[in-house]
């Protein structure tokens, strides 16, 4: 098996148990935003990128709904070759928050290779997934703790993040 494999075996087997723990971190992390975080979570996050294959996963973008901008809409609509509304029409609906999401989980756009038909022209969403590389780390420190339970990169910066801090 590969890291990215073996990695989502440990995540899929571990995370049931660790979401309490996870979350409780995450938040004490949002609270306290400890002084050297970004740099630390942003070294976690360029060692872990360097071993993981996200072609041997793409469970981001088989199971979460990225917030869809306008601008968004405007450059995915022109890849492939519609207008606007009728983009709209066939791929987007507005969730329960009023956000632009996908109408569809696996994403639309998501081949059978795992790559992206729009890559070039994703949403700013999945263009920053899983934000562990962002600036001021704490700020997403809530919704990491649920993107852990998703991305196997994620996972493995969190556990390594619970040993650090």
């Amino acid at each position: 098996m590969s890291y990215t494999k073996d990695l989502i075996a440990e995540m899929e087997r571990k995370i049931p148990s660790l979401m309490k723990e996870n979350k409780a971190f995450m938040e004490k992390i949002a609270r306290t935003k400890p002084k050297n975080l970004d740099k630390v979570t942003h070294q976690l996050h360029k060692e872990e990128f360097e071993k993981i294959d996200c072609l041997e996963c793409a469970r981001c973008c088989a199971s979460l709904g990225p917030m869809i901008f306008e601008s968004d809409i405007e450059k995915m609509a022109s890849a492939v070759k519609t207008k606007v509304p009728k983009f709209k029409d066939d791929f987007i609906k507005i969730d329960e928050e009023g956000d632009y999401i996908f109408n569809q989980s696996p994403c639309p756009f998501l081949c059978h290779d795992n790559l992206c038909f729009i890559y070039q022209h994703r949403p700013k969403a999945c263009r920053e997934y899983p934000h562990t590389d962002r600036k001021r780390f704490y700020q997403v420190a809530r919704k990491t703790y649920h993107n852990a339970a998703t991305c196997p990169a994620v996972y493995s910066i969190v556990e390594m993040l619970k040993r650090i801090f």
